[in-house]
């Protein structure tokens, strides 16, 4: 696998800025005017793409009143599973208009698929990837039927352990993916922060060989920031319009002005990481007349022993560098040297 990807005509990868993806998911609260509006927020945040979800609550479960499918925790408490997904998916004859809207903005769109009809579907519209979720990583079926399509693929491991990311890896390879990224994901909605691990970043990519992320379920921005600054090529965070407006992913999900930050921050964060080295950076050039060097404090006369009352270390920088003040204490000035001359060599009897 490589260690870069791309996704309608962006690369992604250690050498290139975060690719930010803006999860739609469930925030259109059953409304698909707020849907395109969303689609016009991660456009207006600067996001590189836009992602929903494709499936339908009889593609994911069964509507039964059995205590398997009840949900007695967490933010989804007291639903049935039938429920949860009827409430929060796209509807399929959604999917054309939000894609359009999201090509008429210039962003990238596509989205998780959770059976393969859903691939189908995405197929049909032209998606140009296809993110596997962390609940569906070990349904192997589904990765390879998406990854026959040829299309690049993402997949979040939140929950799996180092086997099944090996097994949904391999998966995908051998079914046609050539262009794979993993995603860091823990799976809490939302996940404190001292449980995101993001140390096994670095470790994935060593494992994995392919590209590596951060789907992120933190409040705010830091955590996935900080993914940034220790390798993660992808970021994936919700987003809504209004955390008070309520959804199934509300209370985790960023404001269009957090979007923006990460958006912006995420970039800064990849800049500042730069490359390791110790030469002096451009930007030092004007800061270094501020270094320390040795200077006359006092008048000296030719002939004249220097000593350490007459030589000091200070600033500005112009003068010798300070490594050779105990060279120079204890021999004469060639000529007269005034108080506040940079000391150089050729004042110096017998130079360097």
């Amino acid at each position: 696998m490589s260690n870069k990807l791309e996704i309608d005509g962006r690369l992604i990868g250690p050498e290139f800025p975060p690719y930010v993806i803006a999860e739609l998911s469930a925030n259109h609260n059953g409304s698909l005017d707020q849907a395109l509006r969303l689609v016009d927020i991660a456009s207006d945040a600067g996001a590189d793409a836009v992602k929903i979800q494709t499936y339908t609550a009889d593609t994911l479960t069964i509507d039964s009143d059995q205590p398997d499918f009840q949900i007695t925790e967490g933010p989804w408490a007291g639903k049935s599973l039938y429920e949860l997904y009827e409430w929060a998916h796209t509807p399929w004859d959604w999917h054309e208009p939000i894609f359009n809207r999201a090509r008429e903005r210039g962003l990238t769109i596509f989205s998780s698929p959770f059976d393969t009809t859903a691939v189908d579907l995405l197929e049909n519209l032209g998606a140009p990837a296809y993110k596997i979720a962390s609940f569906e990583a070990v349904d192997l079926e589904l990765i390879a039927y998406a990854a026959s399509t040829g299309k690049p693929m993402i997949i979040s491991t939140g929950m799996a352990d180092q086997d099944e990311i090996q097994e949904a890896t391999e998966t995908a390879k051998e079914n046609g993916c050539s262009q794979l990224a993993l995603l860091h994901c823990i799976s809490g909605y939302p996940t404190p922060p001292e449980q995101s691990n993001l140390r096994t970043i670095a470790d994935m990519a060593e494992r994995f060989g392919c590209v590596i992320g951060l789907s992120d379920h933190t409040l705010g921005t830091t955590t996935a920031i900080a993914a940034v600054a220790l390798g993660a090529s992808l970021i994936e965070k919700h987003f809504t319009f209004r955390r008070v407006d309520g959804g199934p992913d509300a209370a985790f999900s960023l404001q269009p002005e957090e979007l923006a930050t990460l958006c912006r921050e995420s970039k800064v964060a990849w800049e500042a990481l730069g490359s390791a080295g110790y030469q002096r950076k451009p930007v030092e050039e004007n800061s270094r007349i501020f270094r320390r060097s040795l200077y006359v404090v006092q008048d000296i006369e030719a002939g004249q022993e220097l000593t350490r009352a007459n030589i000091r270390s200070i600033r500005p920088g112009h003068g010798l560098p300070p490594r050779y003040l105990s060279d120079i204490i204890g021999r004469r000035a060639k000529s007269d040297i005034s108080r506040g001359t940079p000391l150089a060599w050729d004042l110096i009897d017998g130079g360097p």
